[in-house]
């Protein structure tokens, strides 16, 4: 893999990023550090975490994925400054009072946060520190409109920015990103970075896969424009793309426990879990197998190769999902695939946005 660019920064990785999230709950930390011990060995050079994980957040594992993080690195001398490290301060609290107290986010929780990430981490220079989710009232994880009525920000955007240039001036920090972001936050965060020399965003991660496009319904233009990176995050839409529900569905008997939406149900209930989503996951699968393809190769070759995407992060339990989520580079799609691809999204849409 040839390494990519992230925005305007200094920061140089692989097209493929590790996902962290499930170390802690479902991927045990022995388990964890061979899955990254084997993607570092497989080339990948990009890991990506969050204060609040593991997922699904809960009190009992809130910071655990980190620390694991921090624990691997401390056994292995010397990959720290081979490895691009990203991580996230937790947007204002969607019901989780243990990620620190009030529901806003203060650009003095900023700073606290990426504190106590170095910590765990254990290490010196966060390389990618990425809000979560705005701190401002947005549509986001499965809502689809804007209300204004709901807006409840209290820390402007230009203060979350002079949050961050404390962090990168006191060498916390390299560079900055946002998530889950609209095109109006990418806008304002650069031309207020731009006005006033602040840190300037270098990349955005948002949802992309086949059943989630809204993306390219303007942020795409915006972040292109604007020289901002995409990292692409849940290419197989929670498990949907791999094929593992197309029989049992996500609530049945028959959906497999180990999976995130069998072992947790709450997750039934996020835009994963609508029956839209899953009709669409069946449709595109089932074009994949009629090409000869597996679904995962199918919806993981599909976002790589994507203008938009700079690095699609995955997300993998266990040594064999790794490994088959790697494989699937390089794998190259037809343009007849890609037409049937076009043809499913223009009669479907986009249910899991």
């Amino acid at each position: 893999m040839q390494l990519v660019t992230l925005g305007r920064s200094d920061l140089r990785v692989t097209p493929v990023c590790l996902g962290t999230m499930v170390f802690g709950e479902q991927t045990a930390e022995p388990d964890a550090h061979a899955i990254m011990d084997r993607a570092v060995a497989r080339g990948i050079n990009f890991l990506d975490t969050a204060e609040m994980y593991a997922v699904p957040a809960r009190a009992e594992t809130y910071g655990a994925t980190e620390t694991i993080i921090g624990n691997w690195l401390r056994a292995r001398p010397g990959l720290r400054e081979k490895l691009v490290i990203a991580t996230k301060v937790a947007g204002p609290s969607r019901g989780m009072p243990w990620v620190r107290e009030g529901l806003g986010m203060t650009a003095d929780d900023i700073v606290a946060s990426c504190e106590a990430s170095l910590r765990r981490l254990g290490i010196e220079t966060i390389d990618l520190y990425q809000i979560h989710w705005p701190e401002r009232n947005v549509p986001m994880f499965g809502t689809l409109y804007y209300d204004p009525a709901k807006e409840r920000s209290q820390t402007p955007i230009h203060a979350q920015l002079e949050a961050m240039d404390r962090l990168v001036r006191a060498g916390k920090v390299r560079h900055v990103g946002l998530s889950n972001e609209t095109p109006y936050g990418v806008h304002e965060f650069v031309r207020l970075a731009e006005q006033h020399g602040l840190p300037r965003i270098a990349t955005v991660q948002q949802v992309y896969c086949l059943v989630s496009r809204a993306l390219e319904n303007g942020l795409d233009e915006t972040m292109h424009r604007l020289d901002v990176s995409l990292l692409a995050y849940s290419p197989l839409g929670f498990g949907l793309l791999t094929g593992k529900y197309d029989e049992a569905g996500t609530d049945g008997p028959g959906t497999p426990r180990e999976a995130r939406i069998g072992r947790f149900p709450s997750m039934r209930q996020q835009r994963w879990g609508r029956p839209e989503a899953l009709e669409a996951a069946r449709r595109y699968n089932a074009l994949a197998r009629a090409h000869g393809l597996t679904p995962t190769r199918m919806a993981l070759a599909w976002c790589y190769t994507k203008w938009q995407v700079a690095s699609t992060i995955i997300g993998a339990r266990t040594l064999a999902q790794l490994d088959e989520n790697l494989d699937a580079w390089g794998t190259t799609l037809s343009p007849e695939l890609l037409e049937a691809i076009d043809t499913i999204r223009w009669e479907l849409r986009d249910p899991a946005n």
